[in-house]
């Protein structure tokens, strides 16, 4: 049974930095992909980055490409999403997703979610 557990959000001011973490337990087997979502009010949840569990496939929306940053640190069992000179059109529920094998792009594939954490860019 895979669980996350997210961590991180807060409050900053536009061109701040916050880093989110999202704790992994229960992937017991093979490829895995983590990604981040976020989800604006009134809006659909949007793929922000994904990475796979060995680390050579990334991928960024072009809303973030450049400033935003994920990692996965295996040993640690922690997924991470660094975020530097944030905009409040960045200001979202944060959810970290898991699933086996490939990184995609629809919500509806990830098998695990987090509970979600706020950021919001004033």
């Amino acid at each position: 049974h895979v669980q996350l557990v997210e961590s991180g959000g807060g409050s900053v001011q536009a061109g701040g930095s916050l880093t989110l973490s999202c704790a992994i337990s229960g992937f017991t087997r093979g490829r895995y992909c983590m990604a981040w979502f976020h989800q604006a009010p009134g809006k659909e949840r949007e793929r922000v980055a994904t990475i796979n569990s060995d680390a050579n496939s990334i991928y960024y929306s072009d809303s973030v490409k450049g400033r935003f940053t994920i990692t996965l640190h295996n040993a640690q069992k922690t997924a991470y999403l660094q975020m530097a000179r944030l905009q409040p059109e960045d200001t979202a529920m944060y959810y970290c997703a898991a699933k086996y094998g490939d990184c995609e792009f629809d919500a509806v594939r990830y098998d695990a979610w987090g509970q979600g954490t706020q950021v919001t860019v004033s």
